[in-house]
């Protein structure tokens, strides 16, 4: 099912209805798949064209963390972080702060 979501949400890139919710879409069935590159660059553009998406940054900061990127991972995760508290998102500021204290303990353990 994730691959034909996927054929079908990449027919409307480049179209009317193509923004923020449909890069985020196209990001979190690449996630659901396994494709965590592909996931990551979804969702990088997802918060280019809204920047305030704050589960776009969750997502991105669980795809580059999946792609064991996780010092890219954190600092998705804390914009994310400053996203959700601005917009008095609190769960997901909340469940971000909690992945980014991982992050952070996992790259002070591993010297990086």
């Amino acid at each position: 099912m994730t691959t034909a979501m996927i054929a079908n949400l990449e027919k409307l890139l480049g179209g009317a209805r193509d923004g923020a919710l449909l890069r985020y879409s196209l990001g979190n069935e690449h996630l659901k798949g396994g494709e965590f590159e592909q996931a990551a660059l979804r969702l990088r553009e997802a918060v280019e064209r809204d920047a305030g998406h704050s589960a776009a940054w969750k997502l991105l900061g669980k795809a580059l963390s999946e792609a064991a990127r996780p010092a890219e991972a954190l600092a998705a995760y804390e914009q994310g972080i400053i996203v959700a508290d601005g917009k008095g998102d609190v769960q997901a500021a909340k469940e971000m702060s909690v992945f980014a204290r991982r992050l952070q303990r996992q790259l002070q353990s591993t010297g990086d």
